[in-house]
């Protein structure tokens, strides 16, 4: 349609265009031709989708935000004392057991090839350690978190699986198949490289040594010995039959069915095994060994002499590694843990200072602008 405007007609002019634009939209739209208008793109009448709401929106003054960074820096300041108090009344020794030091207890199984070597570290415990006493193993060094050490394990063979306990899946290579192309029952890096040094505490009063019971049940964690692993189904009542047609991991000296006397710590789910298989995020990490809470040794660790008694067969000085031993008390918060009290004083100091500073700016400027008015 042709737009026709004469000098002067502004009337015309807006009627005409008013016009074409709604035959122009008709035309688009199909208006005029028998079709309803759909109202597609039209909203519902409501608060919500109208954008009627109740709204509330601060104004963030120096009367506001200089109280509230003061408040929070204070509040944080407060749980970082708690909370560094708390881990500092944590009791914990450690020691040291690698044997890279001439004169050290444990020097010579460093040096001697053979398997099993024992070594005995004396120490001494200054005050009484308030019981529950944790026992750790911890090394150095050590990336567990390394991606192809991290996936290389089979869960569903973990989990009891027949079809995977004889056919491992191929993240577990090279320690998939052992001799004779058998498969490794557990297989992978991980449970391949099972920390396997053991402990013996004994307290030593006038001479006379006596052995410091220690306890394995629950060290693990409940999801991993309840839901995460499995033993395959035992097979005229062995545990034994049911591994028939697997071979032991290549660095391990006896085969799974016989890390424990006790059939409820036995196979995948013996509780060091399961300790070990939760890999640590760090390369310096240490892991549940032991809980002291057997007998009178339940409500405390008393304060003298003691000697450990260490099977030392772990290899860690090929890649720079170190061992230790910890025993630690533990509080609401867990171990002895600083930095967190630490991050807490931290970031609360930081509060207090952007208060002074933004007052200070907000003082200066302020009387300039009262000034100029």
């Amino acid at each position: 349609m042709a737009l026709l405007t004469l000098p002067g007609e502004q009337g015309v002019l807006i009627q005409t265009t008013r016009q074409y634009l709604v035959e122009e939209l008709q035309s688009t739209q199909g208006f005029g031709m028998g079709k309803e208008d759909p109202k597609v793109s039209k909203p519902d009448n409501t608060a919500f989708t109208q954008q009627r709401l109740p709204a509330w929106q601060p104004i963030l003054s120096a009367g506001i935000v200089l109280p509230l960074f003061v408040v929070i820096g204070l509040t944080f300041i407060g749980i970082g004392i708690g909370l560094f108090i708390t881990s500092s009344n944590v009791q914990e020794i450690e020691l040291d057991y690698t044997g890279d030091q001439q004169g050290s207890p444990c020097a010579g199984c460093t040096t001697n090839a053979t398997t099993n070597c024992k070594c005995t570290l004396p120490f001494k415990i200054e005050n009484k350690f308030e019981g529950p006493v944790f026992m750790y193993y911890g090394l150095t060094n050590y990336y567990q978190n390394y991606r192809k050490y991290g996936i290389s394990r089979d869960d569903d063979q973990l989990f009891g699986n027949i079809d995977s306990l004889k056919s491992p899946a191929n993240f577990c290579s090279p320690y998939q198949m052992g001799a004779k192309q058998m498969p490794i029952a557990p297989c992978g890096a991980i449970a391949n490289s099972l920390f396997n040094d053991t402990f013996r505490l004994f307290y030593k009063v006038n001479e006379v040594y006596t052995e410091v019971l220690l306890d394995d049940n629950g060290i693990s964690w409940w999801t991993d010995y309840n839901v995460k692993f499995r033993n395959p189904p035992e097979i005229n009542g062995s545990l034994k039959n049911a591994f028939e047609g697997t071979v032991k991991p290549l660095n391990w000296p006896k085969p799974v069915y016989e890390l424990s006397t006790n059939p409820n710590n036995n196979g995948f789910i013996n509780q060091d095994f399961l300790v070990w298989m939760r890999i640590a995020a760090l390369p310096n990490f240490r892991k549940l060994y032991r809980r002291i809470s057997e007998g009178n040794w339940s409500r405390s660790l008393p304060a003298g002499n003691y000697s450990l008694e260490i099977t030392y067969n772990y290899p860690v000085l090929s890649f720079q590694g170190k061992k230790k031993v910890v025993f630690s008390t533990v509080t609401w918060m867990g171990g002895k843990n600083s930095f967190l009290g630490i991050a807490y004083l931290v970031f609360g100091s930081l509060c207090i200072v952007m208060a002074l500073i933004m007052l200070i700016v907000y003082a200066k400027y302020q009387v300039q602008i009262d000034r100029d008015m």
